[in-house]
């Protein structure tokens, strides 16, 4: 029973301001509901510093509003920050409301991600009778899109690619109830009021009704659909069918680089890979990531959906336009797609309908458009489950913008990330804001997407910082565009590559004291000039010291030995055996290949930087088989010579016979490369050869992180870096360091690759600024 008001001196007034996710998850008419409860007045409105709550009532029920508003927030919520003051109270203040959004400087909200159908919507969907029966765009305060339709803060319907569509009577109704679980869903709309899909073939349009039926038969004649979703457009084909994913293939230049898979359920996940409760969990997620999972021995996939692969990545259906597309999918027996983002090879995703038709014409049959605009490009996120805890490849839709906490606070750093891979981020507070993933800055389209993302970021944050972090590398394309804003008065601070990596795992870990940093990875520019990439590191965001590394190693061809490894390890070899000895430790195979030439190369030095590459070594060591002499997407070699083993390999496996790590902490490449040699040339399988490679590996890190360790006298030890997409070799690492009684700190938010470079460089730079 709660206590009933008496007279005006019993009652007490506070104001409220609520930080973190709480615009778009459904937070005002929780709040709303909750002041009801307690039997309070007063109002909530959103503001671009966050949730403005004030309530008046007697004191009891004040505080018992108080205790409950962190414990019973909604799911999408995440409460970051409750500022409270008491204030004077107002007079004929007699119900509660919610009153209109409130544009306020200093935006301290945090920008909500997409979020998948949740179950609630599918019922609508697929509840004949049901006034959004069917409808592909369903969706309530718990799901749908967010960031992907966001034009700037407060997150109402105006600000939003929703603004052109004028709710019906029932849906506005929804909309301004609170006890409705569509009060105030930005995206709120039906059949009669929202947006439509059609498909458009060889220049005509097809409406509904009938258009995903339609779209289910070409599929099933083995076309290829280009499909607008969430955060851009897929390329979609039946995963069963292999001519078709061949096809796409060759349109999309993708020749041997795994393409996704979506399952409409968990059963026919089931059907391709091995899936565990922890796997469900994550692939039911609202966030409805890529999962990469093992596949079973026999499957109903095409042979070319992951050649070389032992796993395949998957993801269930995020959108009711997905749900809908398998239900008449159901009608032919297919039970997966093909989903892969909508672009020709390292392009960005197509955003909207006029840029897939000029650059997926020549890849898709046919299109699945709708006129929902797509505001910001979102990618599927990738990641796996390692150890009960997430490890990304990818972080994008669903994960981003969603802010990385850090410790600390300090100016505001804008920071461009590196050339692969490429996020960026805005440090802000203690909050780090990754973009989405960005890709490769390797093309025009690459760099306009870059240049978007840094405009949207900025926009939607309301934060222009004045001091810009960037890879020390000149040539890459986020630092010239750094060095560009010199003329608008921005301070730039160029940081090395390792060194963020280093600081970013620390960041997330909010770790503050010095760490030892393996940095494994395949490029990066060192502090000497040459390149780096299997680095010792001691330090924290205000410097580091490079105690050790991979002995350096000339590559002939600087960047064209990264899609020949053949050119790598006729190197490797060589400076391990003598050019004398290269011809007669090479597998048989490399009689084809210009040998000779690169020997020269490296006799007079010509083009052929100095690389403490861990990546590079990989690539020598998977060449040295005779499987790879070329690489057809970025780093083949390394993740299929993965491929051949698995962690009950590596543990049994016997490490070779190598040199103790020398104090020096110049770690041995010729021993290693020698030993792949003299395996091969006996017969030993290619599968051996990567067991044992690992495992000594593992054995050579885990002795010179414990050196290192003790050199410094500390036990942290951060692991980082694009080699670390390798779980194999992430997962045996970590078990070896723990067993020497070192703590051991690898990405859980972020990925291990370069896509977390901007988290470390903004850390850095705001360090800096700071001393």
């Amino acid at each position: 029973m709660k206590d009933k008001p008496g007279s005006k001196t019993d009652l007490i007034r506070r104001r409220f301001l609520v930080g973190g996710i709480v615009q778009g998850v459904g937070f005002r008419p929780y709040i709303f509901n909750l002041a009801e409860s307690e039997e309070l007045t007063g109002f909530v409105s959103n503001t671009s510093a966050g949730v403005l709550i004030e309530i008046q009532g007697v004191p009891s029920n004040v505080n018992g509003f108080f205790k409950r508003l962190k414990l019973e927030a909604p799911a999408l919520s995440k409460i970051v920050s409750v500022e409270s003051d008491e204030i004077s109270l107002v007079e004929n203040c007699t119900d509660f409301t919610i009153e209109i959004s409130q544009n306020t400087p200093g935006t301290n909200t945090l920008i909500p991600a997409d979020m998948a159908t949740c179950e609630d919507c599918l019922k609508d969907v697929f509840t004949p009778g049901n006034r959004r029966y069917g409808y592909a765009f369903t969706n309530c305060t718990n799901c749908g899109p967010r960031w992907t339709i966001i034009d700037r803060i407060p997150y109402d319907r105006p600000f939003t690619s929703m603004a052109p569509f004028t709710m019906c009577a029932a849906c506005q109704a929804e909309y301004e109830n609170p006890r409705d679980r569509r009060f105030h869903a930005q995206p709120n709309a039906c059949p009669e009021c929202g947006p439509q899909v059609w498909l458009e073939i060889d220049g005509e349009r097809k409406e509904e009704p009938g258009v995903l039926a339609a779209v289910a038969k070409l599929l099933s004649d083995g076309k290829i659909l280009a499909i607008k979703g969430l955060g851009g457009f897929h390329l979609a084909v039946d995963a069963s069918n292999e001519e078709a994913v061949q096809r796409l293939r060759q349109r999309k230049n993708r020749e041997a680089k795994p393409l996704a898979v979506m399952a409409p359920n968990l059963k026919a996940v089931s059907e391709i890979v091995f899936l565990d409760d922890q796997q469900s969990t994550q692939l039911l997620s609202p966030q409805a990531p890529i999962l990469l999972l093992d596949k079973l021995a026999e499957t109903p996939l095409a042979p070319s959906v992951a050649p070389g692969h032992q796993k395949l990545g998957v993801m269930l259906p995020y959108t009711p336009l997905h749900h809908l597309l398998f239900r008449e999918l159901n009608n032919y027996s297919i039970k997966s797609l093909i989903m892969t983002s909508g672009n020709s090879s390292d392009e960005p995703i197509c955003l909207n309908n006029q840029e897939a038709r000029n650059r997926l014409s020549p890849i898709a049959d046919a299109f699945v458009f709708h006129n929902r605009d797509i505001l910001r490009r979102a990618d599927d996120s990738v990641l796996q489950v390692l150890n009960g805890k997430p490890h990304f490849f990818r972080r994008s839709r669903g994960f981003s913008p969603v802010p990385v906490f850090v410790s600390g606070n300090g100016i505001d750093v804008l920071a461009v990330g590196p050339e692969l891979k490429n996020t960026i981020c805005i440090l802000k507070n203690d909050r780090a804001f990754l973009s989405p993933h960005i890709g490769d800055l390797e093309n025009l389209q690459a760099y306009e997407f870059f240049e978007e993302t840094l405009g949207t970021l900025q926009n939607v944050l309301e934060c222009e910082p004045d001091v810009i972090a960037h890879d020390m590398h000149p040539g890459y394309f986020s630092s010239q565009w750094a060095q560009k804003q010199k003329a608008q008065g921005k301070t730039l601070i160029p940081v090395q590559h390792h060194h963020a990596h280093m600081v970013a795992v620390m960041a997330e870990h909010q770790l503050s004291d010095p760490a030892i940093g393996l940095i494994m990875d395949g490029t990066g520019l060192g502090e000497d000039g040459t390149i780096w990439g299997g680095e010792i590191l001691f330090g924290d965001a205000s410097g580091y010291e490079r105690l050790g590394h991979f002995d350096p190693m000339p590559i002939p061809g600087g960047d064209a030995a990264i899609k020949a490894p053949w050119r790598t390890a006729v190197s490797y070899l060589r400076s391990a055996v003598g050019e004398e000895n290269v011809a007669a430790h090479l597998p048989d195979s490399y009689s084809e290949l210009p040998v000779n030439a690169v020997l020269e190369m490296l006799q007079k030095n010509i083009n052929s930087p100095l690389t403490s590459s861990c990546g590079r070594l990989f690539d020598a060591v998977a060449a040295l088989t005779g499987r790879w002499p070329l690489a057809e997407y970025e780093a083949q070699a390394a993740i299929e010579l993965m491929a051949l083993t698995n962690h009950k390999e590596v543990q049994s496996a016997q490490p070779w016979p190598l040199p103790e790590c020398p104090p020096s902490l110049v770690l041995p490449v010729g021993s290693l490369v020698i030993a792949t040699a003299r395996d091969v040339s006996k017969g030993v399988s290619a599968e051996i050869v990567s067991a044992r490679f690992h495992r000594s590996l593992i054995e050579l890190l885990a002795q010179a992180a414990y050196l290192a360790a003790k050199q410094k006298n500390i036990s942290q030890v951060v692991l980082s870096g694009g080699v670390f997409q390798n779980e194999i070799l992430l997962a045996g690492l970590v078990h070896a360091l723990e067993d020497r009684n070192l703590k051991v700190f690898r990405p859980i938010q972020t990925p291990a690759n370069d896509g977390a470079i901007c988290l470390g460089q903004a850390i850095i730079a705001r360090t800096r600024c700071g001393l």
